[in-house]
């Protein structure tokens, strides 16, 4: 069993994302969730799960329980140790110093050398709600996504997501090393470029050939050889794929007065949705509205639903479809 620490503040969102590298995930606590297995390399690809330890116990949310928990467990590592105290959300209000210095009592009882800068095993200790869950630590997301923000792409446009959403939109519609995911309306390629790093090939087509273009232009910088990738000018409504082409699509609808494209903006989605129904088997659509009946309209099935909130004036609706 592991405990998995969970970025952001919906951890529903989070938990979903998790999914796509971890097997009989459970809420556990704000800001955390159990997971009966995971997948190193692929949790290491998560936006929004920080890390993951293997449980050792749980317990009330007290120094006095956590110490109770590393008492009665089996201590059987070899090597130096440090201990990790967190009050997740500050949720719990936990002296955490206290915490690692109990903790950490309990272990050098048991002849274990404390090294706080390279140990060879950390104990994690969460606090969370009225829980305390200890794990020994083993893998965390690779970090980095500031690296990738809108402005610092060779090609920009205002508007453009963020590459923490992208990355988690990317691994919820499937992206993995061999799977090929579509964008039908990938404007500066964001969620490409997610999907992309993960080990996923990309295809990415846009109405506006500039926009195609300065996709596979960002594509480029940030893969640069580490996955095949496809960008062209295409209408969304009929792409140039053959059935079944796919794993996932995945993709960002217009936006209302900032869309380009010409016509009812309804019916260019729904037609997009029906193409992504041709292409693949999955789909993740994001909108400034619902999308899901659109989505019931071009024979899809709405598995769940999420509001992502940007800001007072635009709120990001997720819809996860099979």
């Amino acid at each position: 069993m592991y405990v998995l620490e969970l970025g952001g503040e919906d951890d529903d969102f989070a938990a979903c994302e998790a999914a796509s590298a971890a097997e009989g995930i459970e809420p556990l606590a704000s800001g955390l969730a159990l997971a009966r297995a995971v997948d190193a390399e692929r949790l290491r690809t998560l936006a929004y799960t920080l890390r993951a330890s293997e449980v050792v116990g749980q317990g009330a949310a007290s120094v006095e329980s956590a110490r109770a928990i590393l008492e009665a467990a089996p201590l059987d590592r070899e090597g130096t140790v440090a201990v990790r105290a967190r009050d997740v959300r500050r949720t719990a209000g936990i002296d955490t110093q206290r915490a690692e210095r109990q903790l950490g009592a309990v272990l050098t009882d048991h002849g274990y050398a404390i090294d706080l800068d390279d140990p060879d095993h950390e104990l994690r200790a969460l606090f969370a709600d009225d829980s305390c869950t200890l794990g020994w630590f083993a893998v965390e997301s690779r970090r980095g996504f500031g690296a990738r923000a809108p402005t610092e792409k060779p090609f920009f446009q205002p508007g453009s997501m963020s590459p923490l959403l992208a990355r988690a939109l990317a691994n919820i519609a499937g992206a993995r090393p061999g799977a090929t995911v579509v964008d039908p309306m990938c404007g500066t390629g964001g969620i490409l470029v997610e999907a992309g790093l993960v080990g996923a090939r990309v295809l990415g087509f846009d109405a506006q050939s500039k926009m195609a273009r300065g996709a596979a232009t960002n594509l480029a910088h940030y893969l640069d050889g580490r996955a095949t990738f496809t960008t062209a000018q295409a209408d969304a409504t009929s792409l140039p794929l053959a059935d079944g082409v796919a794993d996932a699509v995945v993709f960002d609808a217009p936006y209302g007065r900032q869309s380009k494209i010409e016509g009812d903006l309804r019916a260019v989605v729904t037609g997009a949705l029906a193409e992504a129904n041709r292409v693949a088997s999955g789909t993740v659509v994001v909108g400034d509205r619902p999308w899901t009946d659109a989505a019931r309209a071009a024979g899809w099935t709405v598995e769940t639903t999420f509001e992502r909130r940007v800001h007072r004036s635009l709120t990001r609706h997720v819809a996860v479809l099979s």
